[in-house]
C-alpha cells in the first residue's frame, strides 16, 4: 500500500456535492497532510465567505458557443462530484458558471482563451464547463492572473472520438491563494491533452483528474512548475481506469529554488478489475537549485485486474548534474549560463508540447525570469 494506509480505490470513493458531507481537514488527513492549512485563508474550514470576484473573459473561436448561467444550469456538475471539502465549498458557493459547447464535429480553427483575473479584494469561487460533443475538435486556454483567494472546479467533458487539448497557466500575483480541481471525463475513443504551467501565487493546490465512460479513451497528463522562495505550489492527479483498452501519461517536472520553496506532487492511478488492456505510466521529477527547497514526490498505483497493456511510475528528486555544468564551463560557458542552459534543457521538451506558441514564449521567459531573479 505504500504510503497510504487504504488502497487508491477506496480513498477516493468519497464524493459528494454537499459541504456537511465533508469533515474539516485538521493536516492528518492522507489528502492534506502535505497542505499549509493556515495559509488556505479559511477556504477549507467554512468561514471564507464570498466576498470579492475573479473576472471570467471569454476569447472564443468562432465555432465555440459561450453562456454564462446560473447555479441551477442541469449541465453542471454531471461528470465531476466534489471529492473533498474545499472543491465542495466551491460547488456550493459559486452564483455563475462560464459554459463552452463545441458541436458535434465542429473543429476549432483557433485556440479559445479564458481569462481569469483577480481584483485583490476578498474571496470567489467559480465553475466552468468545457463540453466537446461527438467528433470535435478544439484547445482551450485557461490564463489565471492577478490576485485573488479563489477556489473552482472545471469539468471537461470530450465526447465520443473528440479531441480536447487544455493549457491552464497558473501566473498569479505572489499572495494569490488558488485551490482547484480540474476533471476530464473521456467518451469512446476520446483523447485529451492536458498541459498544467503553475509559477505564480502564495499558495496553489491544483488536483487534475480523469475518467472513462467507454473503451478507447487516451488522456495525457503533462506539467511543469518552478518554485520560488516561501512559494508552495501542489498537484494532485487521479487517473481512475474503469474501462477496458484506455491509455494515460502522465508527466510534471518541476524546479525550486529559495528557502522553504516547496512543491508537491502526488500521482494517483487506479486500474480497476473491468479495466483490462489498460496502458498506464507516470513520471514526475524535480530539482532542487538551492539549499533550503523541498520537493515531495508520491506516486501510487493500484492494479485490480491482471490483464494490463503496461503500468509503471516513477519519481526523483535531485540537483543540478555538476558534469553538465563542468561540460559547459570547460568550453567557455559563464556558470550562471551553464545553469540557465542546463534547466531549459530539463524542461525544453515539456514546453515545447504547449499548442500555443506565445505561451511557450511567455512561460520559458518567466522561467528564465526567476532563474535571474
Amino acid at each position: 500500500m505504500g504510503l497510504n494506509e487504504k488502497p487508491l480505490s477506496t480513498l477516493h470513493e468519497k464524493a459528494s456535492y454537499e459541504l456537511a458531507d465533508f469533515a474539516v481537514p485538521t493536516g492528518r488527513e492522507e489528502e492534506w497532510r502535505f497542505t499549509p492549512l493556515s495559509r488556505l485563508k479559511g477556504l477549507h474550514d467554512g468561514t471564507a465567505a464570498a466576498s470579492g470576484a475573479v473576472n471570467v473573459t471569454v476569447d472564443a473561436a468562432p465555432e465555440v458557443t459561450v453562456e454564462t448561467v446560473g447555479r441551477d444550469d442541469q449541465r453542471l456538475g454531471k461528470a465531476y462530484v466534489p471529492a473533498d471539502r474545499v472543491s465542495a465549498q466551491a460547488y456550493t458557493a459559486f452564483e455563475k458558471a462560464t459554459v463552452l459547447t463545441v458541436p458535434r464535429e465542429a473543429v476549432a480553427s483557433r485556440p479559445t482563451t479564458i481569462t481569469l483575473t483577480g481584483s485583490g479584494d476578498g474571496v470567489a469561487y467559480g465553475h466552468i464547463l468545457v463540453k466537446l460533443e461527438a467528433m470535435a475538435e478544439a484547445v482551450v486556454v485557461l490564463d489565471h492572473r492577478g490576485s485573488a483567494v479563489y477556489a473552482d472546479n472545471v469539468e471537461f467533458v470530450v465526447g465520443d472520438g473528440a479531441t480536447l487539448k487544455v493549457v491552464s497557466l497558473q501566473d498569479w500575483a505572489d499572495d494569490a491563494v488558488h485551490v482547484s480541481h480540474h476533471h476530464a471525463q473521456l467518451g469512446k475513443d476520446a483523447t485529451f491533452r492536458s498541459f498544467v504551467v503553475t509559477l505564480g501565487g502564495d499558495l496553489v493546490r491544483l488536483s487534475p483528474s480523469v475518467s472513462y465512460t467507454a473503451p478507447g479513451g487516451d488522456a495525457d497528463l503533462t506539467g511543469l512548475y518552478f518554485v520560488d522562495a516561501g512559494q508552495h505550489l501542489e498537484h494532485r492527479l487521479l487517473v481512475d481506469h474503469s474501462q477496458p483498452n484506455c491509455r494515460s501519461n502522465v508527466v510534471y517536472k518541476g524546479a525550486l529554488q529559495g528557502e522553504d520553496a516547496h512543491a508537491v506532487w502526488i500521482g494517483d492511478v487506479i486500474i480497476r478489475v473491468e479495466a483490462e488492456g489498460t496502458d498506464t505510466y507516470e513520471l514526475n521529477r524535480n530539482l532542487l537549485l538551492t539549499d533550503g527547497a523541498r520537493a515531495d514526490s508520491v506516486p501510487n498505483l493500484e492494479i485490480l485486474t491482471g490483464e494490463v497493456a503496461g503500468a509503471g511510475h516513477a519519481s526523483a528528486s535531485g540537483r543540478l548534474d555538476d558534469e553538465h555544468i563542468f561540460y559547459l564551463q570547460a568550453r567557455g560557458i559563464p556558470f550562471d549560463e551553464a545553469r540557465r542552459l542546463v534547466i531549459r534543457g530539463f524542461f525544453g521538451q515539456l514546453i515545447e508540447k504547449i499548442e500555443v506558441e506565445e505561451l511557450r514564449d511567455r512561460v520559458m521567459s518567466k522561467v528564465e525570469a526567476g532563474l535571474a531573479g
